[in-house]
């Protein structure tokens, strides 16, 4: 989106704001596109079409929260990355629900253990490597996040990351041929 389309935008919502149907036809007829692009980037295909009608349809609901003397964009933005998360969310949710029963623990007593054993093996890494691991595959954050908390580069996070990994693969290994 460019600064002119923003700018066109805002108008055309602001006048939407004050009543006007013309502008807010053109409005969400020029926003679809840009939603199609957006979505298209983001999920598969099959559900891209859902996904912009359900923006459609909160930018609607939530039309009155725009402040016309604020930028468009990052108003639309918002909206349309709440309803993708919201979509990941779902397909989460659905997935977990598929899981087979026989992945299922039988009892705490297996996690415990895992986690001990977790422990242990990130103990054998070096600290920086252990906290970058333990914050970019264990909960979740991204390597930006993970270098902001830890104040490593981005680069440096994903060094420490590959060869933390890598000594894990090598440690696991050796236990493997030591049994």
């Amino acid at each position: 989106m460019t600064s002119a389309t923003d700018d066109i935008w805002g108008r055309l919502m602001a006048a939407a704001q004050r009543g006007e149907a013309a502008p807010y036809r053109r409005l969400l007829g020029e926003l679809r596109p840009w939603l199609v692009r957006y979505f298209g980037r983001r999920l598969p295909p099959s559900q891209v079409e859902d996904a912009v009608q359900e923006t459609l349809m909160a930018i609607h609901a939530k039309r009155h929260t725009y402040d016309p003397d604020r930028l468009f964009g990052p108003w639309l933005a918002g909206i349309a990355r709440y309803k993708w998360i919201d979509r990941l969310r779902g397909q989460a949710r659905h997935a977990a629900d598929e899981l087979p029963e026989s992945l299922a623990v039988d009892d705490h007593e297996s996690s415990v253990t895992s986690a001990h054993v977790l422990t242990a093996l990130l103990a054998t890494l070096k600290p920086a490597q252990a906290e970058v691991i333990r914050l970019v595959k264990l909960d979740g954050l991204s390597i930006e996040e993970a270098a902001a908390r830890t104040g490593q580069s981005e680069s440096l996070v994903k060094v420490n990351i590959h060869r933390g990994l890598g000594h894990l693969a090598r440690v696991l290994e050796a236990q493997a041929d030591a049994d």
